[in-house]
């Protein structure tokens, strides 16, 4: 199995992949890196619930935010296990056995075909949530149509200026909107089950950074314009300066509590309903240790 040009993010970079090895953006090749397959508390209520959200952490990225929290996984090395469709459909299987609410793909555009490929033949019996950054391409998303039961995408950047200096990506707000809008298309309005669990629909993430939060106001301004009201909103405060943000000016600092409550009081004025973080969300305690 080869793919001789890639596109299957929106940077489009043309690579050359292999099943264990590839030229692009992400460093990766076809067959999915697993960094972690467990339980994972860290999400919003209506995906962790009770019992957890079964999390697949795959390694690398196709956008490499400079202050990833997982930047250990997401540059394209670290640990991890290469696995086929056969053996994720394994894994899937084994977290459903442990009671979780639902199967977290966390970072899996760049290997998309694979999981798409182990969905369909070895479906979970329970949602399945998408995870991920918001740079999705079009072209993906319709590879993952009736397979995603959930979208969790973030909408990191409002403007082309500060997509580029944290992500070198400055077509992400409109690639972003596009992709968001085509979740909504695929899942339709939230739904929930008894216990108050997301089963279908889609949840935006956004995460406040220091020094910006005039560009987090126009983002969720971004938001309310492109989306239907019923699409809820999380607004994060977990900053935190992970990999090369801690040498980065501006963004080398913890995020202020006046600065999270001046945006999350924006996002009161634009009718968004969701989620906010307190500040004990800030820090590195929830970031997964990464067994492979």
């Amino acid at each position: 199995m080869t793919i001789d040009h890639c596109t299957l993010c929106p940077r489009a970079c043309g690579a050359q992949r292999t099943e264990t090895a590839g030229s692009g953006f992400c460093g990766m090749g076809i067959l999915p890196v697993v960094a972690r397959a467990a339980p994972h508390f860290g999400e919003e209520p209506c995906v962790t619930g009770t019992r957890g959200s079964g999390a697949v952490f795959f390694r690398g990225c196709g956008l490499g935010c400079v202050f990833c929290q997982n930047s250990e996984i997401s540059r394209g090395d670290g640990p991890g296990r290469r696995v086929t469709a056969e053996a994720l459909g394994g894994v899937f299987a084994a977290l459903r056995e442990q009671g979780v609410h639902n199967i977290n793909l966390v970072t899996a555009s760049h290997v998309a075909p694979v999981v798409a490929q182990a969905l369909r033949r070895y479906p979970p019996g329970i949602p399945v949530v998408y995870n991920c950054g918001g740079y999705e391409s079009l072209e993906t998303l319709r590879l993952l149509d009736g397979l995603v039961d959930v979208y969790l995408p973030d909408f990191k950047y409002a403007d082309a200026d500060t997509a580029l200096r944290c992500a070198n990506a400055p077509d992400y707000p409109q690639a972003a909107l596009a992709a968001i809008r085509a979740m909504r298309a695929q899942t339709g309005p939230a739904q929930y089950d008894e216990q108050g669990l997301l089963t279908r629909g889609i949840l935006v993430r956004h995460l406040v950074l220091p020094g910006l939060s005039g560009a987090s106001m126009a983002a969720l301004s971004l938001l309310r314009d492109a989306l239907p009201a019923d699409v809820p909103v999380s607004l994060m405060r977990q900053y935190t300066p992970c990999g090369q943000a801690a040498g980065i000016k501006g963004l080398d600092r913890p995020l202020l509590g006046r600065e999270y409550r001046r945006v999350a009081a924006h996002m009161r004025a634009l009718g968004f309903e969701g989620y906010a973080q307190g500040r004990e969300a800030a820090g590195t305690e929830m970031i997964p240790a990464w067994e492979g």
